[in-house]
């Protein structure tokens, strides 16, 4: 039953999660958001068109996730792997810095930590909160995944990217430039430290942080908080399931 709980917990948990990254994406696109001028140029499309094609792309965006959220299909999940690492590999493509693609870890981790929860299901059936049980794959997505959007974050503070030095400037930081950096190296050693060996107390922590750090960005912060969501439904699920693995071990140990 205990296991049953903490799969049922991570099924939900990762729905939301990319619920949340693509309606918040979609919300992009709805609005028009000018830097995605720069990603559809990547293809050849010009400004005029990309505008024009921004917003169908939002809907859609938008829908999928609504989907994933009331009625789950592996086929759809399949696909927002497929899109958020395209969409997350335009920015560096874009001329962006290789961390953009790397710090969007939770677009794509989220939805193919779903696709392997319900591994060996119908692609096209709904699934189940129940009919997850891989989680020995799961946990090595969600590692990875976790591991590359902090590293992503930190790499980010480290090389002080403006919206960020902004940030902190805004936040009241005399020096943001070297508050930058020891938030970059805190969290390069906190993705580390995941890959290596996830903790709860430390993902407890990194999940306020992730949720609380989110919020303070200049423009559309809803939207920017709500589009990070497979951030946190990457990291929340880690911790289901090292707290599964904790009082497994903690009864193994009090029974022997």
């Amino acid at each position: 039953m205990a296991s049953s709980t903490a799969e049922q917990k991570i099924h939900y948990t990762l729905r939301i999660a990319i619920a949340m990254c693509f309606i918040g994406h979609g919300a992009f696109g709805i609005i028009t958001k000018e830097i995605w001028t720069h990603y559809f140029a990547v293809f050849g499309i010009g400004r005029e068109m990309a505008y024009k094609l921004m917003p169908p792309v939002g809907v859609v965006d938008i829908l999928l996730g609504i989907t994933m959220l009331v009625r789950p299909i592996r086929a759809i999940a399949g696909w927002l792997v497929f899109w958020g690492l395209v969409t997350a590999a335009l920015r560096p493509l874009s001329g962006e810095p290789f961390a953009e693609l790397i710090e969007r870890g939770g677009n794509f981790g989220a939805p193919m930590a779903f696709v392997l929860l319900t591994g060996g299901k119908s692609w096209w059936k709904r699934i189940l909160p129940d009919e997850g049980s891989h989680l020995r794959q799961v946990t090595l997505c969600l590692k990875i995944a976790g591991f590359l959007l902090l590293l992503g974050h930190g790499w980010l503070n480290l090389i002080g990217k403006k919206t960020l030095i902004d940030q902190y400037a805004g936040l009241g930081f005399t020096s943001p430039h070297t508050v930058a950096l020891w938030i970059g190296i805190f969290e390069v050693l906190a993705a580390s430290s995941l890959l290596i060996r996830p903790l709860r107390g430390l993902l407890f922590f990194l999940i306020l942080w992730k949720m609380g750090t989110e919020l303070f960005y200049p423009h559309y912060p809803l939207f920017e908080w709500v589009e990070r969501g497979g951030s946190y439904g990457v990291l929340l699920s880690l911790w289901f399931i090292t707290k599964k693995t904790s009082t497994r071990q903690d009864y193994i140990s009090f029974a022997t």
